[in-house]
């Protein structure tokens, strides 16, 4: 119960009250845009960049775990919806993207600090290093190759290096990691101070905005293929990703901070995707806002099972 009340309840309490922010128009669309702007290109990355610079290192073990049951998982669901399920290659691919791709920085950020204090940011660190540029890296290669059987790949692969070069959470992290090979101080004073203030109005303004997303989001389309997605994403890929690291042999508590990642909800910008090559983009954002709800149960659920109450 001191789990729910604690860790969880207030991370939905602040989703809840972006949702009926947008729902009642209290803040419009364009404020909504203004303030994921701000959490995606300034708050966020300040947080990240500062604890990988002064935070712990490693997290190398703990991410190849994660991506070890996500590559099972995304693989999985794929030759299953094409051979199984007859889909296409399109909407196969967008439904393992729906069933890997956390929101690991909206929720996953705010989640695993207060659940396991700053130190659990090297392994949240070295995931994030990779996570949207693997998943929806991959996942913009299949919606190209799908959409364009005969492109060359040299145009899918230029598209998709943009696209992450682009990516303010991507380059932070990769930057914090450059910053330690190179042996450089890390930020004092005047400089560590201002990242301090940035970075912690990230997490607040993000499950605010991830609210407003949410509210837009009808789950009542496609329910089967949402129904699968959400377990696939809350049930099967945490416990892929369990198996993976007992087989690596981490400690228990990169366990319990790796699995709790795997176990967060379909993020939005898997939706964003679908969305902006129009395949599956009404399961995408049904899953987003069902598999959030769930996620209530299932995370309380984890959390108390690892003792984090």
């Amino acid at each position: 119960m001191r789990v729910l009340l604690e860790v969880v309840a207030p991370v939905f309490a602040v989703i809840a009250l972006g949702w009926a922010a947008a729902r009642w128009r209290h803040v419009d669309q364009a404020g909504f845009r203004g303030l994921n702007a701000f959490t995606f290109g300034l708050a966020a990355p300040a947080l990240l960049f500062l604890g990988g610079t002064t935070g712990p290192g490693g997290g190398g073990a703990a991410a190849l775990a994660f991506f070890l049951g996500t590559a099972v998982l995304y693989a999985g669901t794929l030759w299953a919806a094409r051979r199984g399920a007859g889909m296409a290659l399109g909407p196969a691919g967008m439904l393992a993207l729906d069933a890997t791709f956390g929101n690991t920085v909206m929720m996953g950020i705010p989640l695993v600090t207060a659940a396991f204090g700053a130190e659990a940011l090297a392994v949240l660190l070295a995931i994030l290093a990779l996570h949207s540029m693997l998943l929806l890296g991959t996942a913009t290669v299949v919606a190209e190759l799908a959409l364009h059987a005969n492109a060359p790949l040299g145009r899918v692969l230029r598209a998709t290096a943009l696209g992450v070069l682009r990516n303010p959470i991507v380059m932070a992290v990769a930057l914090a990691l450059a910053w330690r090979l190179l042996g450089l101080p890390a930020p004092a004073g005047a400089a560590q101070r201002t990242l301090e203030l940035l970075g912690a109005a990230g997490p607040p303004v993000a499950l605010f905005c991830l609210g407003g997303s949410l509210a837009g989001f009808d789950a009542r389309g496609m329910w089967r293929e949402t129904a699968l997605a959400c377990a696939l994403k809350l049930l099967a890929m945490p416990l892929l990703v369990w198996a993976a690291a007992r087989l690596l042999g981490l400690s228990p508590f990169e366990t319990a901070v790796t699995v709790v990642v795997a176990a967060l909800p379909t993020g939005a910008n898997a939706y964003l995707l679908a969305q902006r090559y129009r395949i599956g983009a009404e399961r995408s954002g049904a899953t987003v806002l069902v598999s959030t709800l769930l996620s209530l149960a299932t995370l309380s659920a984890l959390l108390a099972w690892f003792g984090t109450g």
